[in-house]
């Protein structure tokens, strides 16, 4: 699926995704693990497994990945983050997001999502 550039950003930012995501699906670096974290979950919403596999770090990376087209990420939240700002070289990001699927049952995956930052770039390790 694929954003109008003035739509409100699926990562809930409150920014429009021309704003805020956009650009880190386009190739620009995230600033942080927040912002990578953010941009992966909007990358989930519209279906962009190129990106979520491209910010995904090698040593954890799978082959290849299918989205299922049934869930629909609706809202993320937040909840805390442990460094991973601009000067760090490792972040954790604790957040929620809520999804309906195919059926209308609503859920929340809740994830403690780990990240490095090598050659510039963060990079989503795993999450538990």
């Amino acid at each position: 699926m694929t954003l109008d550039p003035g739509t409100r950003c699926p990562c809930g930012s409150g920014d429009t995704y021309g704003d805020c995501c956009r650009r880190f699906h386009a190739g620009v670096p995230a600033p942080t693990a927040e912002a990578l974290m953010r941009s992966r979950f909007s990358a989930f919403a519209t279906g962009n497994a190129d990106y979520l596999l491209t910010t995904w770090h090698p040593s954890t990376r799978p082959a290849t990945l299918d989205l299922d087209e049934g869930t629909q990420w609706r809202r993320l939240v937040v909840v805390r983050t442990e460094a991973g700002g601009p000067f760090d070289d490792r972040g954790v990001v604790e957040f929620a997001a809520h999804y309906t699927n195919d059926d209308g049952a609503t859920g929340v995956l809740r994830e403690t999502s780990r990240f490095v930052r090598e050659g510039g770039r963060w990079h989503y390790v795993d999450g538990r």
